[in-house]
C-alpha cells in the first residue's frame, strides 16, 4: 500500500501577532467553555488542504507550488468571529486582511488544479485560536466575542509553506515539508 503524506499550505505569523493572540486566547479563557485553545506553536492561516496524498504527487505539488512567484506583501488582524453549527459557536477565529492573501490563494489553486485538486469554493482568512464544544449560553459568548478589542497588527508575510499534518491523540503536530519565499 502507498504511503500517504496529510498536508497543507500555510502562513505562518511572526511572534507580535503570535504574542496577540496569546492575549486574547487568555482573556477567551476566563469564559467558561468546554473545548480547546489552538496551541500557539500551531497558529496558521491555511491556505489549502490537500488532504492524504500519495508521495509521487506530493512531489508535484512541491513543483508546482516553486512556480509560484511573488513580492512580500502586508496583512492584518481584523476582527473576531465564530463559526456555528445551529446557532452553537464551534470555532473561534480572528480574521485577516489582506487582499493579497486572496491573491495567493487563487494562485495556489490555478498551479494545482491540473493536479486534480478542487479549487476552493469560500476562502475565508483566518486564523482558528479555539475550538468549542460547548457554551452555556451561545448568545452570551458571542455578546463577549464581540466586546473583544482585537489590535488591528500589521505584518509582513514573507514567505508561504507546505506543512505536514500528523493526527495525535493530544491534537495534531505540523512539520515543515518545503518553504516558498517571496522574492519576485
Amino acid at each position: 500500500m502507498e504511503e500517504k503524506v496529510r498536508c497543507f499550505i500555510a502562513v505562518d505569523f511572526p511572534s507580535e501577532i503570535i504574542k496577540e493572540i496569546a492575549r486574547i486566547q487568555e482573556v477567551l479563557s476566563g469564559i467558561k467553555f468546554v473545548g480547546k485553545l489552538t496551541e500557539l506553536e500551531n497558529l496558521h492561516l491555511t491556505l489549502k488542504f490537500l488532504g492524504e496524498i500519495p508521495k509521487d504527487k506530493l512531489e508535484l505539488v512541491k513543483k508546482s507550488l516553486r512556480e509560484i512567484k511573488l513580492e512580500e506583501f502586508e496583512a492584518n488582524l481584523d476582527s473576531i468571529g465564530t463559526f456555528s453549527f445551529k446557532g452553537k459557536p464551534k470555532i473561534v477565529w480572528i480574521k485577516i486582511a489582506s487582499k493579497n492573501l486572496f491573491e495567493l490563494q487563487k494562485n495556489i489553486d490555478s498551479k494545482l488544479k491540473d493536479l486534480s485538486f478542487p479549487t476552493e469554493e469560500r476562502f475565508m482568512s483566518h486564523l482558528t485560536i479555539a475550538r468549542i464544544k460547548y457554551v452555556k449560553s451561545p448568545e452570551g459568548f458571542k455578546k463577549y466575542l464581540d466586546g473583544l478589542g482585537v489590535k488591528n497588527l500589521k505584518f509582513t508575510i514573507k514567505n508561504f509553506k507546505l506543512l505536514k499534518s500528523d493526527l495525535k491523540p493530544l491534537g495534531p503536530t505540523y512539520s515543515l515539508i518545503e518553504e516558498y519565499p517571496c522574492n519576485y
